[in-house]
């Protein structure tokens, strides 16, 4: 994917140069947006609740929704739900109150599942701090099924596995 392709939402504050736009495993990110951590996402360590890693990681698949035109709400009214099927995350290095980070994604397709690849950066000195693939499914009037929508607003940023499920 070139230059042009990466999708940025959020600001276009210059990243630390530490951070670049390739992950772990070698594929570019599609999607970013800066956030910073509240104090009431802290447990009493001072340190993010894991729980609010999910926050920000889902916040971060609905701003890349909106910029590919979609909505949960609308789609859902057309009877078409995307829904979390499978989880695996790791926490790597703990962010705490007032720290700004960098969520950042990309995504693949493998027969009817979307694979989101999900990073989670401080923003002051670049430290990785999260990953997390989370696997969506779609509920086509309630049944495990294709999207025809979902594919084709992807279609441009996906790395696809089976080519014959796009």
């Amino acid at each position: 994917m070139d230059k042009e392709r990466i999708k940025t939402h959020a600001g276009s504050d210059p990243l630390p140069p530490n951070l670049g736009g390739v992950s772990a495993a070698g594929t570019k990110y599609i999607f970013e947006t800066r956030m910073e951590v509240r104090d009431y996402e802290c447990d009493i360590e001072g340190i993010v609740n894991n729980a609010n890693y999910l926050h920000y990681t889902e916040h971060t698949r609905h701003l890349f929704l909106k910029q590919c035109g979609l909505s949960f709400a609308e789609m859902h009214d057309k009877g078409v739900d995307a829904v979390v099927a499978r989880m695996n995350l790791q926490y790597k290095s703990p962010l705490r109150c007032d720290d700004e980070f960098i969520s950042r994604l990309w995504v693949e397709k493998h027969n009817i599942k979307y694979i989101f690849h999900q990073d989670i950066y401080r923003a002051s000195d670049g430290a990785h701090c999260f990953h997390g693939d989370i696997t969506l499914v779609c509920l086509v009037n309630g049944k495990l099924g294709e999207s025809a929508e979902y594919n084709e607003a992807f279609r441009p940023y996906m790395v696809v596995k089976d080519p014959a499920h796009l």
